[in-house]
């Protein structure tokens, strides 16, 4: 077997620019822009003395093959017409504001020998971090258009030139590199650099959005206006029925989940739908379904109480499954009772009965969803069979839900991998987590609540930064067990903004949008 020797290798790396690397910095760039266009010996010294830490070298085999100069601005000045020459200072990068909240690219060059070596996506690469390292707002920048000049009689305008390149239809050596990049062009600047024949002085006025920052898009902050965790732990309760005695019975078994839910500093611990079917076991009378559900609902005002001083007395937000109860109108609703630690409770109901729920229990589906701001970010609640209607997740995500609780009751497999698939779907077109939680067990002599298939998850969108399948963690079906995840709010954030795929971004109001109607107002239709 033969070693290779460390000198043999030929190394690239990319590293701050330093002051004893001015002289060959002045050949590159005279090399690229010629003598009378590269930058001097005083312009580098500048740049690296108005921000050191944004000047940056690529280095091949001891030779300085491309460089990237960069400094700071604020919005205002970066977002708005300028010239190259004004907003580098003339290209001493003397506009560099230490306070400036932009990243402005102001140079990239690379040996006419090297390309094809990705040193420029190195380089570009160097300056992202370095926006994400500070907390930037993002990259702007000027950037060239080479192929114009060949092109403009074809396409009779700067605009539509670009506008070919973006679409695809065209390749520009340059845009189509930046706009691989995760680059997007906020439009032309004029006369950005008048000795660039080939872009007839044109620049296209680039940007590139720090995904760390959740507000790009706006993604909303926690209830209060507080910074939102980068970090939620979230818990899922695989729970069993089984027969009990008394309602404190039925109590203490939910008390036991929430605090081991609680010891596991958990910020939400989800109980499955129709967890207090439960409950009809304790008179254990022969009734028909109808009076099934309705003797259930009288329980109501007690569960509300149980999960709102859980809630309270063991800090933790409960996603309380779901409760047959009656309404004000006498109909039977579907309603999960969501009980935050602050002591605040809100309710969901189910928008769709199953066939079965209908038919047998006369259960009515309600009329709205709602996202809930928690002090964890806004969250959704979609009830069982809800979640195999993309419109209601989508409803809840433009409200700004990040995280979507699926209290479940399937019977048999089939329908919990209905649920299951729909599940995994709303996450990934939603780009959101979805947490679900089901019931295992059996309770015989309960009207349509025979057997129960169960096997609880965390799902999440398939990208890079997530798990590998989608999947944060699942149970062993039909087993009473407790689930637990670390969901990455900040990762969420990234996959929006600039995922592999970005749903969210890419949907196309000008074919199609969801709207709801909203119920009980008055009829606005004209005579």
């Amino acid at each position: 077997m033969t070693k290779t020797n460390s000198r043999d290798k030929r190394r690239l790396l990319v590293r701050q620019a330093r002051l004893d690397d001015v002289p060959r910095l002045v050949e590159l760039t005279a090399l690229v822009y010629t003598p009378e266009w590269g930058h001097s010996a005083e312009m580098l010294r500048g740049q690296q003395a108005h921000f050191p830490e944004g000047q940056f070298v690529a280095e091949y085999d001891g030779e300085i093959v491309g460089y990237c100069a960069t400094f700071r601005i604020d919005e205002g000045t970066a977002l708005k017409p300028h010239t190259w020459t004004e907003i580098t200072g003339g290209g001493f990068g003397s506009r560099h504001d230490p306070e400036g909240d932009w990243l402005y690219g102001m140079e990239v060059v690379v040996h006419p020998q090297m390309r094809g070596m990705r040193i420029g996506q190195r380089l570009y690469t160097a300056r992202k971090k370095l926006c994400t390292d500070l907390k930037l707002r993002g990259i702007v920048f000027g950037g060239r258009i080479p192929g114009l000049s060949k092109a403009i009689k074809r396409f009779s305008s700067a605009e539509n030139y670009v506008q070919a390149v973006i679409e695809g239809r065209r390749r520009d050596p340059t845009l189509s590199f930046q706009l691989r990049n995760g680059f997007e062009v906020l439009g032309l600047l004029h006369n950005y650099e008048p000795g660039d024949h080939q872009s007839l002085g044109y620049a296209t006025h680039m940007v590139w959005r720090n995904p760390a920052l959740h507000d790009q898009p706006d993604v909303p902050h926690a209830s209060g206006g507080l910074p939102m965790p980068s970090t939620v732990r979230v818990a899922t309760v695989q729970y069993q029925q089984r027969r009990i005695r008394s309602f404190e019975e039925f109590a203490q078994q939910v008390e036991y989940f929430t605090d081991i839910a609680a010891d596991y500093d958990a910020d939400f611990v989800t109980f499955p739908e129709l967890i207090t079917l439960q409950l009809l076991s304790i008179e254990n009378e022969e009734l028909s379904p109808n009076d099934t559900i309705r003797r259930l609902s009288e329980w109501t005002p007690q569960v509300r109480e149980l999960f709102g001083n859980l809630a309270v007395r063991y800090n933790i937000n409960i996603i309380g499954g779901s409760h047959p109860t009656r309404m004000d109108d006498g109909d039977i609703h579907n309603v999960c009772y969501i009980c935050l630690r602050d002591g605040t409770m809100h309710e969901q109901e189910k928008l769709h009965p199953t066939p079965s729920e209908r038919n047998v229990w006369g259960i009515t589906g309600g009329d709205t969803t709602s996202m809930i701001q928690t002090d964890c970010g806004p969250i959704g609640v979609m009830i069982c069979y809800d979640s195999e209607f993309p419109e209601v997740a989508r409803h809840l995500i433009d409200q700004g839900a990040l995280m979507l609780f699926v209290p479940f009751c399937t019977d048999v497999r089939e329908g919990y991998l209905r649920v299951r698939y729909c599940c995994q779907a709303r996450a990934i077109e939603n780009q959101c987590y979805v947490i679900m939680s089901g019931n295992v067990g059996n309770l015989p002599g309960v009207h349509n609540f025979d057997i129960q298939y169960g096997q609880s998850c965390i799902l999440t969108p398939c990208d890079f930064p997530f798990a590998r399948d989608g999947v944060a963690t699942d149970s062993t079906p039909n087993i009473e067990t407790v689930l637990f995840a670390d969901l990455s709010l900040d990762n969420l954030a990234r996959a929006r903004n600039s995922g592999t795929v970005t749903n969210l971004k890419d949907r196309r109001f000008d074919l199609y949008e969801t709207r709801w109607r909203r119920r009980g107002l008055p009829d606005m239709t004209h005579d």
